[in-house]
């Protein structure tokens, strides 16, 4: 696949200026302000001055951005040096002497404050950047007390980039973040400068929305209040809001995040620095589902009654649900962990269904061969996802991480945008904002890359760190188990795949819910849930569409979907937000969130819902409390108790995992296995998304879009199965 070229701001990033981190580095010293500071050589006298303690203003310069200098807000003395020069530009030299206060910088501050005021229009009052923005608080520090300039102010039009940013260009002060952004890590190079001088002006070339699924970033990353949150425009002031660090359950990197509230109503999501999981970056659907959180609600017990729900007292469902329970063959008794279930849940369902005599355990999928849970490394991340930076041949199968994990995505650009890797993809041929060779759309495709002389082929067997993701929702299909198994056959054929140093074997999950219940014990295909005459379901939305007409169906969830209008009895359950609940990432790595807001109406928390309902069925779990729960937790996984832990796979047990895989092989597929992502529409993909406004506004502009491109920009390569 080629796509058009990258815009001239990303030349920074894939020269790799001024921002080396190779571990064979060399150090030199230089003086910033009079101290001694070892900083690597090729770093910007910015970043040696952080290092040192220092701060230094800016506006275009981003630690994770290419440079632009551009701003000079930034300026500093060099000793020797007749001029100033901008200090995210320069890079240190050894001995090199540095000034960041005297009267002179003093003086230049506030020329470049007084420059970018004069256009900048009156609107603290009204921006909801107020409180939260970087001109106000450096005019503040840095500025001077009055400005000179009597002239109108320009006054530039707003675009229409979409329903999730807001823009009020009058504001920009071209700092070019944003563009900057979208072209470097986001990848879709929609965002540009045009025009020169006092007509330079920010927006798409075209008049189009943002296609990117991380395009929330450039809020975060503008200084000033020209691009704004357009879902939660004037609905608060930030010091009105209540912040709660939390984990993300959109998808299953679980990105780390803080939830602003106020009151009872979730008010924004924005993103919290997690170096070794997101960066600093959010995909959209996590940052602006948070409206579907108060939509399709389920607040209080129902029951059916004549064909209709009905709204009960928890003691009537408990006790129904109870005797049902009682009355039914442990043979005929199933239990389905939906996408957002939490650990703790899992864990208290799987005591009770024990308890009653079953093992039919399975996840919200369809009828398929599922993963294999029986080695953690069949279905987990291997190389972390930190990891893939450090890969020089990426193979993709079954899999789009621009839709399943767009932060993924974006860390998979950087081995692309700094020439070090070669990209394949087994599957869909899709725009993953890098350019790879399209190796082919069937099975066939992944066993020919064993001995195939394509230029990927080659590439991929000889690499040093190769690295192979396939898509979890391979497996969750019938048939699905083919495609572990030609993965396997494939891992025999790279040695350089796992190694005690390298293990490039990843699975990547789709759901949030989905490691820890293959931690817990559930069978990764759906324990087929459909000749079952008692079915639990955990939030489980997919599966009540195999169910059997006969059987008594009990869903536990936060929204009213499909697995509630198929159950006989609702309980309302507790959403992400409103829990301080267990989850496990996709590489295996446990996180918790926490409460940010109270429960709505009747809704209890999930595992309290299932002890609960024990007692109703005289199966008495043995714990009352969080603690006692969790103490059960780690005699079933003890990983599930070490948050933001990563316990390391050994090349032994990732061997291990590889043959677990081999075993899911050889079974018949019908000749219908798809190798298409599993995920069709990222916007709307779990009951979240699906009942938020805003994310349906999105996926129409997305489907809007993906219409208007008559003919794809991609070229096919000549290799294939």
């Amino acid at each position: 696949m080629r796509r058009a070229a990258s815009s001239p701001l990303s030349s920074a990033v894939r020269r790799g200026k001024f921002h080396s981190s190779s571990p064979s580095s060399k150090e030199i010293e230089v003086f910033i302000d009079g101290k001694a500071v070892q900083v690597e050589e090729g770093s910007a006298i910015i970043q040696a001055a952080e290092k040192a303690g220092v701060t230094i203003p800016r506006f275009c310069y981003h630690e994770r951005l290419g440079v632009a200098g551009n701003c000079r807000m930034c300026l500093v003395e060099i000793e020797k040096n007749p001029k100033m020069a901008a200090s995210c530009a320069m890079p240190v030299a050894p001995g090199m002497r540095v000034i960041t206060e005297s009267a002179k910088i003093k003086q230049a501050r506030e020329g470049v404050m007084e420059f970018l005021l004069a256009n900048h229009p009156l609107d603290c009052p009204i921006c909801d950047q107020g409180g939260e923005c970087d001109l106000q608080d450096q005019s503040m520090r840095y500025g001077a007390d009055r400005g000179r300039f009597g002239e109108a102010k320009r006054a530039v039009e707003d675009k229409d980039i979409g329903p999730l940013v807001k823009t009020t260009m009058t504001r920009c002060i071209q700092c070019t973040r944003c563009v900057r952004f979208i072209n470097e890590v986001a990848g879709t190079g929609e965002l540009g400068t045009t025009g020169r001088g006092n007509d330079m002006q920010i927006g798409t070339y075209v008049a189009r929305p943002l296609a990117s699924e991380l395009s929330g970033n450039i809020i975060d990353l503008c200084p000033v209040g020209a691009l704004t949150a357009k879902p939660s425009a004037f609905a608060a002031r930030p010091w009105e809001l209540t912040s709660t660090e939390s984990v993300d359950v959109m998808d299953a990197l679980g990105s780390a995040i803080r939830v602003d509230s106020r009151g009872a109503e979730v008010i924004r999501i924005v993103p919290r620095t997690n170096d070794l999981v997101n960066e600093e970056w959010l995909g959209d659907k996590a940052r602006f589902a948070y409206d579907g959180l108060k939509r399709q609600r389920l607040t209080v017990p129902l029951v059916r009654v004549g064909g209709r729900l009905e709204p009960a007292s928890w003691a009537d469902a408990l006790q129904l649900v109870g005797r049902r329970l009682r009355a039914t063959p442990p043979a005929d008794v199933a239990a389905v962990a939906g996408d957002l279930a939490d650990a703790e849940s899992l864990v208290a369902l799987k005591d009770l269904i024990n308890a009653a005599g079953s093992e039919r355990l399975g996840v919200d999928s369809p009828i398929g061969d599922g993963l294999p849970a029986d080695v953690r490394a069949g279905y987990t991340f291997g190389a972390t996802l930190a990891g893939v930076e450090d890969a020089d041949a990426v193979l993709l199968v079954a899999t789009n991480p621009r839709r399943e994990a767009p932060v993924l995505n974006a860390r998979l650009r950087k081995p692309y945008l700094a020439g070090s890797a070669v990209f394949g993809v087994v599957g869909d041929a899709a725009d993953l904002t890098f350019d790879y060779d399209h190796v082919g759309s069937s099975l066939g495709a992944v066993d020919a890359l064993r001995t195939g002389d394509s230029a990927f082929a080659r590439a991929l067997r000889a690499a040093k760190r190769p690295l192979v993701i396939v898509g979890a929702g391979a497996a969750e299909q019938r048939g699905g188990g083919a495609v572990l198994a030609a993965v396997a056959r494939l891992a025999a054929a790279v040695p350089a795949l796992l190694t005690p140093e390298w293990n490039g074997l990843c699975v990547l999950q789709n759901a949030a819910g989905r490691t820890a219940a293959l931690d817990i014990g559930y069978s990764g295909g759906s324990a087929d849930a459909s000749s079952a005459q008692f079915v639990y379901l955990l939030g489980a939305d997919r599966a009540a569409a195999n169910l059997s007409p006969s059987a008594f169906v009990v869903f536990q969830g936060h929204h009213g979907d499909a697995g509630a209008l198929a159950a006989d009895v609702v309980l309302p359950g507790l959403a992400y937000t409103e829990k301080s609940a267990t989850f496990v990432n996709t590489e295996g790595r446990v996180q918790r969130t926490r409460q940010a807001v109270a429960a709505p109406g009747a809704a209890r928390p999930d595992w309290q819902i299932i002890r609960a309902l024990s007692d109703s069925a005289g199966l008495p779990l043995a714990y009352d409390d969080v603690a006692a729960l969790r103490a059960r937790m780690a005699d079933v996984c003890p990983a599930l108790v070490n948050p933001d832990v990563l316990e390391p796979t050994s090349a032994e047990v990732a061997r291990l995992g590889v043959a677990q895989m081999a075993k899911n092989g050889g079974r018949d597929a019908g000749g219908a296995l798809s190798l298409s992502s599993v995920i069709a529409d990222y916007y709307m993909s779990d009951p979240i998304s699906r009942a938020s406004r805003t994310m349906a506004k999105a996926s129409a502009m997305a489907k809007g879009i993906s219409g208007q491109q008559c003919s794809p920009s991609i070229e096919m390569s000549s290799s294939s199965s």
